[in-house]
C-alpha cells in the first residue's frame, strides 16, 4: 500500500488467477479515459518484442468498482487483470531450491511459506496495478496541473545515450524504438547487446531517465515526508531497481558549492534550455540551473524534475549456478521459466506510473492543507487555466 489521500492496494501473483489494484481516494467525477490506461498496460506487457519475456498476455483489465457511466464514484476503484499465458509447471523442478538473487530465500525467512511459481509476489507482473492506477494519477495531473511524465532507457550496461542532456519532450520518442531510447544511435547498440546477452543465456541491467514538466511549486512537506524521499521509496520498491538519483544526483557530491548552487532569477530573464522544452507556463521565480531536479528542501520548485534510476540485471538466467535448498544442502541448478533479458525497456512505463501516484497524492494533499495555495498559483502562471 502507498500513498496518504491517493492510496493504492495492489494484489495477486504471477502465477495466481490474475492481479489488480484498488485505488481509496481517487476524487469523484472524473471521467476515466480507459484507452490511456490500455495503452500504460500494453506498453508494459510481456511478449511485446524479442527484447522481452517471450510470456503473451493481452493484459486487457477490467473495472470492478469505483465507476459508473464512465464517472469515478470516489469510492474504492478496483481494476482486475487475468494470468492467461501461465506455466507453472516450469518451476516444479527448483521447488525446493532459492534461485540466487530471487526472493525465494527471503520470503521463506519471513513467512516460513512461499509461493515458488514465477516470482511469485516479487514478480514483475505485480506492478500491472501500479501502472493501471498511474495511469489514473497521470490524467489528474494533466487534466488539473498539465503536468507531463516521460521516462526513457538512458544506459545499458556501459552504452550511455545523450538523453540526459537532451531528454525527449513526449513518449512518441522514447516508443521510436523497442529498447525505448530516444538516442536511435544508443538505442541500436543496446539492442545489439540485448541480443547477444540473451543468446549467452544471460541478464544485464542499466539506467532510466525521467523527466517530470509543468510541475508547479509547493508540492511536497519539509522533512518526513519530502518529495523526493517519497519518489525515492515509490521508485525503489519496483522489481530490479537498486538505485535512485533526483536532480545532479551522485555527480553533485564532485561540485563545489558556488557550482551547484541554482540562482533565482524573475520569469523575465529567463531564457529557454534544451532541459525545459515542453513547458508551457512560466511561473514568477526561475532558476538559471537545474542541478536540484527540480525540488528544494523537500518541495518542488516549479523547475522540471529529474531523477535517475539503476536496475540490475534479471534475476533468472539460463547459466549454470550453485545455490542452496530448503534442507540446506548446496545444489547446482538450471533455472526454467521465462524472462526478460533486460527489464528496462518494460520498466519504463512502470516508473511512469509510480512517480505520477507520488506526485498526485502530494497534489491532493497540498490542496487540502493549503486551499489557497491553488487560487495564488493560477493567478500567476505556475498552474494553468
Amino acid at each position: 500500500m502507498t500513498g496518504t489521500l491517493f492510496k493504492i492496494t495492489t494484489f495477486g501473483e504471477s502465477h495466481g488467477p490474475g492481479v489488480g489494484v484498488v485505488v481509496d481516494g481517487c476524487p469523484a467525477g472524473l471521467f476515466l479515459d480507459l484507452n490511456l490506461i490500455q495503452s500504460a498496460l500494453t506498453r508494459r506487457r510481456p511478449g511485446q518484442s524479442h527484447l522481452t519475456t517471450p510470456r503473451k498476455e493481452p493484459d486487457e483489465f477490467e473495472i470492478l468498482s469505483g465507476l459508473f457511466e464512465g464517472k469515478t464514484l470516489g469510492t474504492p476503484l478496483t481494476f482486475y487483470v487475468k494470468n492467461k499465458d501461465i506455466k507453472s509447471g516450469d518451476y516444479n523442478r527448483w521447488s525446493d531450491t532459492y534461485r540466487p538473487s530471487h526472493a525465494d530465500y527471503t520470503y521463506d525467512a519471513k513467512y516460513g511459506h512461499r509461493s515458488f511459481q514465477g516470482g511469485g509476489r516479487a514478480s514483475v507482473r505485480e506492478t500491472i496495478g501500479r501502472v493501471a492506477a498511474g495511469a489514473v494519477a497521470e490524467q489528474i495531473l494533466k487534466d488539473e496541473l498539465g503536468v507531463s511524465t516521460v521516462a526513457w532507457v538512458d544506459s545499458i550496461e556501459k552504452i550511455q545515450s545523450n538523453s540526459h542532456e537532451n531528454p525527449p519532450l513526449d513518449r512518441a520518442a522514447v516508443d521510436s524504438n523497442i529498447v525505448r531510447c530516444p538516442d536511435e544511435s544508443a538505442a541500436q547498440n543496446m539492442i545489439s547487446l540485448i541480443e547477444q546477452t540473451k543468446k549467452n543465456g544471460d541478464s544485464v541491467g542499466g539506467t532510466i531517465g525521467v523527466i517530470v514538466r509543468n510541475i508547479p511549486p509547493g508540492l511536497g512537506d519539509p522533512v518526513f515526508q519530502k518529495l523526493e524521499a517519497e519518489l525515492a521509496s515509490a521508485c525503489l520498491s519496483i522489481p530490479a531497481c537498486k538505485g535512485f538519483e533526483s536532480g545532479s544526483g551522485f555527480a553533485g557530491a564532485l561540485m563545489k558549492g558556488s557550482q551547484h548552487n541554482d540562482e533565482f532569477i524573475r520569469a523575465e530573464n529567463f531564457q529557454d534550455r534544451s532541459e525545459l522544452k515542453g513547458i508551457f507556463h512560466v511561473p514568477e521565480v526561475r532558476t538559471k540551473t537545474n542541478h536540484s531536479g527540480g525540488i528544494q528542501g523537500g518541495i518542488s520548485n516549479g523547475m522540471p524534475v529529474y531523477l535517475r534510476l539503476a536496475f540490475k540485471p534479471t534475476a533468472t538466467i539460463h547459466k549454470s549456478q550453485m545455490t542452496v535448498n530448503e534442507s540446506g544442502k548446496e545444489v547446482e541448478m538450471l533455472a526454467g521459466g521465462r524472462h526478460d533479458p533486460c527489464v528496462l525497456p518494460r520498466a519504463v512505463p512502470i516508473v511512469e506510473a509510480v512517480v505520477n501516484l507520488v506526485l498526485v497524492d502530494a497534489y491532493l494533499r497540498q490542496r487540502a492543507q493549503n486551499p489557497d495555495w491553488w487560487l495564488r498559483h493560477r493567478k500567476n502562471g505556475s498552474i494553468p487555466d
